[in-house]
């Protein structure tokens, strides 16, 4: 029974020395910082100074009368076909995780704010992987009273 608690101990120690680093790693980006998603802010400059990993989390605050946040593909992006939109958020409190590394793009889709510059796109890096944990300590060997008795001897 002793072995089984032993075990169960060392997997759950496992499983935080693997996973929480990579959570505790994660970064929250408010989108434009102080100034949020809104019209006349460089998104382009703003992502360039950012680095994204896979973990961290966007965070979309604006007006919600005035904007949403809708991503798309590449090309998408590019002419700003909002029609194309594979999700749209309209909160005003938006946060989108970075799942997977790999380039993301979003847009306002209201009026003509993406034509006007309100776009980001983002580059998402690989996490960086977690140092493997120490392997576990050998169980301790169960006691054998003959072994006790042959020690004795010798003293």
């Amino acid at each position: 029974m002793a072995s089984k608690q032993i075990l169960a101990a060392a997997a759950v120690s496992v499983i935080a020395v693997v996973f929480l680093p990579a959570l505790a790693s994660a970064t929250d980006h408010v989108v434009g910082d102080g100034r949020g998603w809104t019209l006349g802010f460089d998104y382009a400059a703003w992502a360039e100074s950012k680095e994204f990993t896979v973990g961290d989390t966007l965070a979309f605050k604006y007006s919600r009368i005035s904007h949403n946040v809708a991503e798309l593909s590449g090309p998408d992006f590019k002419a700003c076909n909002k029609a194309a939109a594979t999700s749209v958020w309209s909160s005003g409190e938006d946060r989108v995780t970075l799942d997977k590394p790999g380039r993301r793009w979003f847009i306002c889709a209201v009026g003509e704010h993406c034509r006007l510059g309100m776009k980001l796109n983002v580059t998402v890096l690989p996490g960086t992987p977690a140092p493997l944990p120490p392997a576990p300590a050998p169980a301790p060997a169960p006691s054998d009273p003959r072994s006790r008795r042959s020690l004795s001897r010798w003293w």
